[in-house]
């Protein structure tokens, strides 16, 4: 049977199976993304409660003149974790891009949100790529120098050494002379982070659930759904909002083949968002082969929108 299954199933099954077999079980975030997921995420975006899109986004609409002056005309903008790719027209649109580079694990989705994108836009070239962007991918030839954007805070869900990785992977990526548009959220109050991430409406909670759900849907699981919650808590030692699934009673499930079982109170780990200090996310940047740019934030510092450009080894001692 897995002989049949494609390389992204095996990945997901690969990752079920050592997560929940861990002592603390954990499952990469990545997989909250199926089609249900992302559909879900669009949804959870335009909650009241969940200010890091409209903040963002309210901010690229202010600034992406000054982004604009810092970019050659036409050049080539690549999303990595692309999603709807609602914010990204303010961007194509500003600094004039030729062509659009839309990557994204969720190949249906990402085909679908591209569809209006394209429609609206005869004159660009999109090209949807479905691929997990923190793995190594080879773009299509492609005018240089070329602008990554990463929005949505997506980095605050890697640890800071992966993150690392990550950002180092994006610079070999975009090669020489690239510019970075990243968004990064920051640190705030943990009572305003703990509502956007445990919503009233209970969108994420189902966004969070639908995991269990992706594993019985595609590998063959008996997960009793209804016998977790979402919780969502700030951990302030580790400057992060981590997202579980709390076991509500002793339990036994199969996932690929594989029998677990977890106690009442025990959770699954399914995601983390860190937030970060100006300083810190500086820092980040020049460790993984970025410099600096520019910066700018809301009146209420809610959120962070950074331009870096890939550093040069010139003149390094």
């Amino acid at each position: 049977m897995l002989k049949t299954l494609d390389s992204q199933t095996l990945a997901f099954r690969d990752d079920v199976l050592a997560g929940l077999a861990a002592p603390i079980p954990a499952i990469p975030a990545r997989w909250l993304y199926d089609h249900r997921g992302s559909e879900l995420f669009d949804e959870i975006t335009r909650l009241p409660s969940y200010y890091p899109t409209r903040t963002e986004t309210k901010l690229l609409d202010d600034i992406m003149a000054d982004i604009a002056e810092r970019v050659p005309p036409a050049a080539a903008v690549v999303e990595f974790g692309a999603g709807s790719a609602t914010k990204t027209p303010v961007l194509l649109d500003a600094v004039k891009a030729e062509t659009f580079v839309a990557i994204d694990i969720s190949g249906e989705f990402l085909v679908q949100a591209l569809d209006e994108l394209a429609g609206a836009r005869p004159g660009l070239r999109v090209v949807p790529v479905q691929g997990d962007f923190t793995q190594p991918l080879t773009l299509p030839p492609l005018p240089r120098p070329l602008i990554g954007f990463f929005s949505g805070s997506t980095i605050g869900n890697f640890g800071h050494l992966t993150a690392v990785n990550l950002l180092r992977s994006f610079r070999e990526t975009l090669g020489e002379g690239a510019l970075l548009v990243i968004g990064i959220d920051t640190r705030k109050n943990p009572h305003l982070l703990e509502a956007a991430y445990d919503d009233a409406a209970g969108v994420t909670g189902e966004f969070n659930l639908n995991m269990l759900g992706r594993i019985n849907r595609e590998l063959g699981g008996t997960i009793p759904v209804d016998a977790f919650e979402h919780r969502a808590v700030w951990h302030d030692g580790y400057g992060r909002i981590e997202m579980h699934l709390v076991a509500t009673r002793d339990l036994s499930f199969d996932a690929a083949g594989q029998r677990f079982a977890m106690a009442a109170g025990e959770t699954i780990h399914t995601e983390n968002s860190y937030k970060y200090t100006l300083a810190e996310a500086r820092v980040m940047a020049r460790a993984s082969g970025w410099e600096p740019l520019a910066y700018w934030t809301d009146p209420e510092e809610l959120f962070g929108l950074h331009v870096w450009t890939a550093a040069s080894e010139a003149g390094q001692p």
